[in-house]
């Protein structure tokens, strides 16, 4: 399970590296639903891209909603933790 959300968080991370380069040399972008549906499962990685990377930190309403989807990213891992802790216990 820790490898998933591990592999999920590289992926977002990735995916903002990915887009920024993008951006830079005015390439194929990646669309923001889903740099908003990767966060979903990778938000920490997702956070760590947007601020290390400085990528789309003033662009509304893009960053609000990313805040709402890292929030509910943490809510769902919470959720899962709490859960495989009552199915050990």
């Amino acid at each position: 399970m820790l490898i998933l959300l591990a592999l999920a968080e590289l992926t977002a991370f990735g995916l903002f590296w990915f887009d920024k380069a993008q951006a830079r040399d005015h390439g194929w972008r990646v669309r923001e639903s889903t740099l908003l549906l990767v966060s979903l499962f990778g938000g920490l990685g997702a956070w760590l891209g947007q601020h290390l990377l400085r990528h789309k930190t003033r662009k509304e309403p893009f960053r609000t909603l990313l805040g709402v989807v890292i929030v509910v990213h943490l809510i769902g891992v919470a959720a899962v933790l709490w859960w495989l802790l009552q199915a050990a216990g």
